[in-house]
């Protein structure tokens, strides 16, 4: 809460009293007797539960502060539907109240009801035989992707996100995005980085929604249009892929007068 005034009223943090409490993490790394140091811990409250997708790897331990009561029950959904349905599951409920309660189960035997709104889930993560794990390398298979035939290959893939070079906080501008598999993996090195998949068919933007999503990075912004015009009104980018339209006339200029000094363009 300190951090959102701070950021929207622009008060000087010397104005500021914080007064720290023990957060949900701490709480349930304490409850669990995990290293919070040690742990995976992310937010799925106001954001897509499918933001736990990438971090889903065998013998992962991962604290998520929920969104409400529906959110241990569909992330158990989740992890049966990559194959992972032995993970074990906790559900600790209201910490430090009196009406606080700590329930245990496996995600393909969820079966819980009543649970309070205010909860953090634990998760231990079993990744089955089989199991849809997201590599932490760049280059995914193409069979992660829901492609129409229009999709940077693998090979090419890898050595494109080698070359856009993410750093902290940038944006990538996917021109002619496709299948979006550019822009997701670009997303996937890191939770700071920011996308923008521009895209004139409506079946596609579909479409890269649908990886995005299943790829556990749900945040990838699309833009319906056709470069260089539909590039006018947007954020500022530090890196540019342009997978379509590079024949356009005036689509590389537009692209490469939005950079910043340092930035990378790739076609």
């Amino acid at each position: 809460v300190g951090s959102t005034l701070l950021r929207e009223s622009g008060i000087d943090p010397a104005e500021m009293l914080v007064v720290p409490a023990p957060s949900a993490f701490s709480l349930a790394a304490a409850r669990m007797g995990w290293a919070q140091q040690d742990t995976i811990c992310l937010s799925v409250h106001g954001r897509a539960h499918e933001t736990v997708v990438p971090h889903l790897h065998d013998g992962a331990r991962i604290l998520a502060l929920s969104w409400d009561e529906t959110s241990p029950k569909r992330i158990a959904e989740l992890l049966v539907a990559y194959g992972m349905g032995h993970s074990r599951m906790t559900v600790l409920e209201a910490m430090g109240a009196k009406r606080e309660r700590v329930r245990r189960v496996s995600a393909e035997g969820f079966a819980l009801e009543d649970i309070n709104p205010l909860n953090t889930l634990a998760i231990e993560v079993v990744a089955g035989p089989g199991a849809r794990v997201i590599p932490l390398a760049s280059g995914l298979d193409d069979r992660f992707f829901e492609t129409d035939g229009t999709m940077t290959k693998r090979d090419v893939r890898a050595i494109t996100l080698g070359s856009l070079s993410p750093r902290h906080g940038e944006r990538l501008w996917d021109v002619g995005a496709g299948s979006g598999s550019v822009a997701i993996e670009w997303l996937l090195r890191h939770a700071s980085l920011a996308a923008t998949a521009i895209e004139p068919r409506a079946d596609r933007l579909a479409l890269i929604a649908r990886n995005a999503a299943s790829l556990g990075v749900p945040r990838l912004e699309t833009v319906a249009g056709e470069a260089p015009a539909a590039l006018v009104a947007l954020p500022r980018p530090g890196a540019v892929f342009i997978g379509g339209g590079a024949s356009v006339p005036g689509v590389i200029d537009a692209c490469w007068q939005a950079l910043p000094a340092g930035g990378r363009l790739v076609a």
